[in-house]
């Protein structure tokens, strides 16, 4: 980790000058203007008053850096197939996540798995075909183009009754697959 360029960046984004910065962190102009330039190393306690003068803390600043990924693709995918439908996970490792994004496709005449009673809340969106949603006693078509959204507490599932392939967005939270 470039500790300096690091402070650097903190210092900017937090629209400080040096100046600023050593006011607030009762050190020299000329000292930060090193430690940023890494030529020189803060002590832990000198680092700890950088660091307070700029809205964080240790813990925070070194912090692993690497982001989430944010775009995916084909290849992320992982497809699971069944006798009926496939259901592909459009986000890798979804289960860590708050929701859990699946594109199901659905032969015709075939049905996803019967779901639920069970905490959770629950949106689709039909991409091409048309679907019937099973939900508790009550059966919704839903047509491309057309979304849906319920609380997983009841049976629930969906089934194609058109002639052609059906596939949804469908997307659970917190993630149940």
């Amino acid at each position: 980790m470039d500790i300096g360029a690091k402070i650097r960046r903190l210092r900017i984004t937090n629209q400080l000058t040096l100046e600023e910065l050593a006011n607030r962190s009762e050190l020299t102009k000329g000292f930060l203007s090193q430690v940023e330039r890494n030529l020189t190393s803060p002590s832990i306690a000198s680092l700890e008053d950088i660091l307070e003068a700029l809205g964080t803390n240790l813990g925070e600043f070194f912090k692993d850096d690497e982001e989430d990924q944010i775009v995916f693709t084909a290849a992320d995918y992982f497809i699971n197939e069944q006798e009926g439908y496939d259901i592909s996970f459009i986000v890798p490792n979804a289960q860590k996540n708050k929701m859990e994004p699946i594109v199901i496709s659905l032969d015709p005449g075939g049905q996803s798995q019967t779901c639920g009673p069970f905490e959770a809340e629950e949106f689709g969106y039909v991409l091409a075909g048309k679907v019937e949603l099973h939900y508790g006693s009550r059966v919704y078509t839903v047509r491309k183009g057309q979304t849906f959204y319920f609380r997983g507490d009841r049976i629930h599932f969906l089934k194609n009754t058109g002639n052609r392939q059906a596939k949804v967005i469908w997307v659970t939270t917190p993630p149940s697959f």
